[in-house]
């Protein structure tokens, strides 16, 4: 493995983790909610009138954030190494591992563990293990 040094970024990588975290509890504090992604994007497509405005704001902060960031500087480059057949496929699964999961890794793997919920433990345990073997399998088994 190789460290591209030019591109080792921790303290913004640092920045970037605190705020999560401070966003997250603040979005339970404030809300009492977790701030899981699949649910909140998920109660969208089955609208409580009480409930959607929150959510709507949340989904827009989602999307507004990289252009607020295009105001202080460049975004990150982005490169994808795979095709439109392997993106669909990948997130078909990773959308239906989320469902059958109950929750993604910003709620599992964020809000949960911090919350040191033996469920989203086991779930954070299982999809970041996943990750590891598939990455595995794919780069050093297939050679792709």
């Amino acid at each position: 493995m190789m460290i591209d040094w030019n591109n080792f970024t921790p303290w913004t990588a640092l920045a970037g983790g605190a705020l999560i975290g401070i966003s997250a509890s603040l979005f339970i504090l404030l809300n009492g909610r977790i701030a899981g992604i699949t649910g909140i994007i998920g109660g969208l497509f089955r609208p409580v009138m009480h409930d959607a405005g929150w959510r709507v704001a949340f989904t827009l902060g989602l999307i507004i954030a990289p252009v607020i960031w295009l105001l202080f500087g460049q975004l990150p480059e982005i490169k994808i190494d795979a095709g439109y057949g392997l993106l669909i496929i990948a997130g078909l699964i990773v959308g239906y591992g989320a469902r059958y999961g109950s929750g993604c890794t910003s709620g599992h793997g964020v809000c949960g563990i911090s919350r040191l919920s033996p469920r989203s433990i086991i779930a954070t345990l299982a999809f970041m293990g996943t990750g590891f073997l598939t990455v595995f399998i794919v780069r050093h088994i297939l050679g792709a």
